[in-house]
């Protein structure tokens, strides 16, 4: 069996259709079809081959307008079987849709005028029509590649008058369009939207974009969904070239959120992922092993505070480090004071020397030996409750007069704020900077100046 001639032909130039490199913007489209044209049978015409010429410009890439003539020489349906030229033409909207790659479906629309020429002045019956007629036209169609701007272009159209005679028309038609000043689409980052139209040219391989071309990123962590292996990252954490989180800390707390990301391995956090302390030693919760160090006690790295000298003070608490192993100590870690000592019966007085020694060099800080005979005095004056205290401080160095008062005054208020922090009533205090007002050796040597540099305390009964 023979295939009909359009269908072989047909064939042959599809098979010959090769994939395109890439899709172009189209601007002018100039097309010829032939085809088979019927009519309606009002108009007592038979059916017939015609041709058809079309010119169009497309609008954007999706619309297009096109001007189109049709033309065909049908006989008339009666026993006349006279010939009648017939000739549309129209001017068509097309919608334009791509089906694969490259292959296009159209769907089309709009107004023309059919001619029958001209009506003679004697009618003959069976003569066919004569004249014209306004019509709506509708239609679809599709484009299938040969090279770049080459297509074989099938539709099929319907037209209905608009006059008061009403009847309709139809067409199948194939044929060639040639896309004249057209330009391939590129899309140089293959996101699927050509460059002409991508605002982010630069989108890594792989990513979801929007409809500009741009990656989308709804967690927000700057790596494009699409990439992203863990799309649901919290908002600020940091993340890996993946899109997931890290936490170099191993602490719970992401990179990113954690304040802190450089705590030590097995110390307990808070939320914002910084090490708790709970007794202030220095030593992280988790780490401390000795979590209840009092204040001001110095720990090891283990958070376990030291008594170097065994007396029960902890290191960093004891006033008085290097006590001897055996003596009895106070609270502070220092000697107990001894027993306490009676007023001198005859005089009703004693005096107390804190020498210079226990005294930081040009400041007023007392070392922990001072606190033992301080400590011995108030034994003493604790014993007596009538009795009165009265503080002579002394400061010579190589100081200007002016400057060792005010020293000397500094080192008697420490004195009289101790004993009255010790339950001593103010009342019973006296407390004096001397100065360098008496020398009990000639300031001539270091070490005289260190015996001269001096706190005198001296307790005496009231009368």
């Amino acid at each position: 069996m023979r295939r009909p001639l359009l269908c072989t032909l047909t064939l042959c130039l599809t098979t010959l259709a090769a994939p395109l490199a890439g899709q172009r913007l189209y601007k002018i489209e100039v097309s010829g079809a032939g085809g088979y044209h019927l009519f309606d049978s009002k108009l007592q015409l038979a059916s017939s081959i015609g041709g058809a010429v079309r010119l169009g410009y497309w609008i954007t890439g999706s619309v297009s307008v096109e001007g189109e003539g049709n033309f065909a020489s049908p006989k008339t349906d009666t026993p006349l079987k006279k010939t009648v030229g017939t000739k549309t033409f129209g001017l068509w909207a097309l919608g334009n849709f791509r089906a694969g790659r490259n292959t296009t479906v159209f769907i089309k629309g709009g107004f023309g005028h059919v001619g029958y020429g001209s009506c003679p002045s004697v009618s003959v019956p069976g003569s066919g029509p004569c004249g014209g007629a306004s019509l709506l036209q509708g239609g679809a169609g599709i484009r299938v590649p040969l090279n770049p701007t080459l297509f074989m272009r099938y539709e099929g159209v319907v037209n209905r008058s608009l006059g008061n005679r009403k009847f309709s028309n139809a067409a199948v038609q194939a044929g060639l369009s040639l896309m004249l000043g057209s330009q391939p689409l590129t899309d140089a980052d293959g996101d699927g939207v050509f460059d002409r139209y991508d605002q982010c040219a630069d989108t890594r391989i792989g990513a979801l974009v929007d409809k500009r071309g741009c990656p989308s990123d709804l967690d927000r962590d700057g790596v494009p969904d699409g990439l992203d292996r863990c799309p649901n990252t919290q908002e600020g954490a940091t993340v890996d070239g993946a899109g997931c989180t890290t936490d170099t800390d191993e602490d719970s707390v992401l990179d990113g959120l954690d304040q802190c990301p450089n705590t030590p391995k097995g110390a307990l956090i808070d939320s914002r992922g910084c090490p708790t302390d709970g007794d202030q030693d220095g030593v992280f919760d988790g780490i401390d092993r000795c979590q209840l160090t009092p204040p001001g006690a110095t720990v090891d790295e283990l958070g376990c505070p030291g008594d170097a000298d065994n007396d029960g003070v902890f290191d960093g608490l004891d006033r008085c480090p290097d006590t001897q192993l055996g003596v009895a100590t106070d609270a502070r870690g220092c000697p107990a004071a001894p027993p306490p000592t009676p007023l001198d019966s005859v005089t009703g007085e004693q005096t107390w020397i804190l020498p210079g020694e226990v005294w930081e060099l040009r400041g007023a800080v007392l070392a922990p030996e001072g606190f033992v005979i301080l400590d011995s005095m108030l034994a003493t004056v604790k014993a007596v409750p009538d009795a009165r205290i009265m503080v002579n401080a002394f400061a010579h160095d190589r100081l200007v007069p002016s400057d060792n008062t005010r020293l000397s005054r500094r080192r008697a208020d420490v004195i009289k704020d101790y004993l009255v922090s010790q339950g001593i009533p103010v009342t019973r205090i006296t407390a004096a900077g001397k100065g360098s007002q008496t020398l009990i050796v000639q300031d001539t040597t270091e070490t005289a100046r260190i015996i001269n540099r001096r706190v005198e305390i001296r307790v005496t009964r009231k009368p």
